[in-house]
């Protein structure tokens, strides 16, 4: 089986294997899901051994029929945008399945869950066909539906609809988009480069008309404003690696998706780049201003993910190297620290039972190895130079500026309010005299330091070295801008 194939389905076959395994044996299945995880990270570490990064074209492409007659193809191939992608989700799913291991309320099912829920996530980034993209797209929506809803916390119920309703309403735009694009292509293909060579007589307009279709879809997973309202109340509620996992890979699918209609509707995509400059200076400010009124970390941390993904809609709204460039390493370095954020969270409320920023003081005298960790991943999620927030978004603050001019400094609010919640956080948490209250709290230790530590070194690594994860999607930003000019 060829190597994408491969990486894609192994972790559905661990759910496979994990549903004839006894629900007692516990250990078992957490095993299987882990090693099938680790076997598919592995091997997209060895893709990335064999990628051609002067090269932003595809590779490693799979094509086979699979609808003839309808032109529906099983067609998978990656470039160095698919690449980052898939790489980050089998990482981040080896951290969420680590973040899990205290999991002990249906076991097997969770875990199958979740492995389905990496398998469909992994079909989206190397799908080149929009119907066998939609197919893995709306599969994500069941695993996640039921995680939040069964693992949840008190307002689970309303948190799992409310996502469930969200995404398939956009959904449902997205693929009218999807028909609209096949019924207007001369050989009626869903092949995404086939429509994008027969899409050269269709006029703005009608690009226009498909890409809003395409963009409500994506813009409820980003979320962009006012598309967001699913997002907070699903991250509170779900549990600690499920928020992980929402957070770092799940809001990436419709950046993705983005980039990929931006393509097939160049036309369209130019229409609407005043649109997606607006709604990503709004988001990064409107998510700044509401992740400083949270106490409660989790929360707080949610609406920072809104005022970040901003970064990627004005990075595709500067229409440049550097701002395309800035918003892929922007998904990257998001999903990267949003991880190491919530599973930070999930291991002091494992022992404190609360996430309230004002209950704590003083825990660095109590457990240093969290605070430092705690601390690095809140500096970079405020950009602090030599962490891995700061390249990022440098990149599509340069990139912007180059399309926009001044009209970027609008960012600069979003900037400056982050930077205030995170010091804030980390006064509040850190410093001053420890409440006799957190005596009994342990410091990071075991399969938790290593989780921690592994995300840490790449926000270190990611802020001190850039050129290694820049080289692997520079080549594609070029690429992607030469297509659409």
């Amino acid at each position: 089986m060829p190597i994408l194939s491969l990486i894609i389905w192994i972790p559905l076959l661990g759910a496979a294997v994990i549903l004839f395994v006894p629900k007692e044996w516990t250990r078992l299945i957490q095993l299987i899901a882990l090693v099938c995880s680790s076997i598919s990270f592995a091997l997209a570490c060895y893709l990335l051994t064999m990628f051609d990064l002067s090269s932003g074209a595809l590779q490693f492409a799979e094509n086979v029929q699979w609808v003839p007659e309808m032109g529906m193809t099983y067609s998978l191939a990656i470039d160095g945008l698919s690449l980052s992608m898939i790489l980050l989700t089998t990482l981040i799913t080896i951290a969420c399945l680590f973040a899990s291991l205290s999991q002990t309320d249906r076991v097997k099912a969770y875990f199958a869950w979740f492995m389905l829920l990496e398998t469909a996530v992994l079909g989206v980034f190397a799908a080149q066909d929009w119907f066998l993209f939609y197919m893995f797209w709306e599969i994500t929506l069941v695993p996640m539906f039921f995680l939040i809803g069964i693992w949840g916390g008190a307002r689970k119920g309303p948190a799992s609809l409310s996502f469930f309703l969200y995404t398939l309403g956009g959904s449902i735009f997205m693929l009218l988009g999807i028909i609209a694009a096949y019924v207007n292509s001369p050989t009626q293909s869903f092949d995404m480069s086939v429509l994008v060579q027969n899409n050269a007589g269709w006029s703005a307009e009608l690009q226009a008309l498909i890409f809003f279709g395409f963009f409500l879809g994506m813009a409820v997973k980003i979320p962009a404003f006012p598309l967001h309202g699913w997002l907070p109340l699903a991250h509170v509620e779900a549990p600690v690696p499920v928020s992980m996992f929402l957070s770092a890979i799940l809001l990436k699918m419709g950046a993705y998706g983005l980039f990929r209609a931006g393509i097939l509707l160049p036309l369209g995509l130019e229409w609407f780049l005043p649109i997606l400059f607006a709604l990503g200076l709004i988001n990064i400010v409107y998510g700044a201003l509401m992740a400083w009124r949270q106490d409660d970390l989790k929360g707080m941390v949610a609406y920072s993910s809104i005022s970040h993904m901003g970064f990627v809609l004005l990075g595709v709204a500067a229409m440049t190297v550097a701002g395309f460039t800035g918003a892929i390493m922007q998904m990257v370095t998001h999903g990267i620290i949003t991880a190491a954020l919530f599973f930070l969270i999930g291991v002091l409320y494992e022992q404190a039972k609360t996430r309230n920023i004002s209950d704590f003081g003083g825990l660095s005298r109590q457990i240093p190895r969290y605070g430092v960790m705690m601390s690095i991943a809140l500096l970079a999620s405020m950009g602090l130079p030599g962490l891995a927030g700061f390249i990022s978004e440098f990149h599509v603050i340069l990139g912007a500026f180059e399309h926009w001019g001044l009209y970027v400094a609008i960012a600069s609010v979003g900037i400056l309010v982050t930077a205030a919640y995170s010091l804030r956080t980390i006064g509040f948490m850190f410093t001053g005299a420890l409440d006799t209250r957190w005596n009994h709290l342990q410091d990071i230790r075991g399969s938790q330091m290593l989780v921690g530590l592994v995300l840490v070194f790449l926000m270190v690594a990611i802020g001190v070295f850039p050129s290694p994860a820049l080289n692997i999607v520079n080549s594609t930003a070029t690429q992607m801008i030469e297509v659409l000019k």
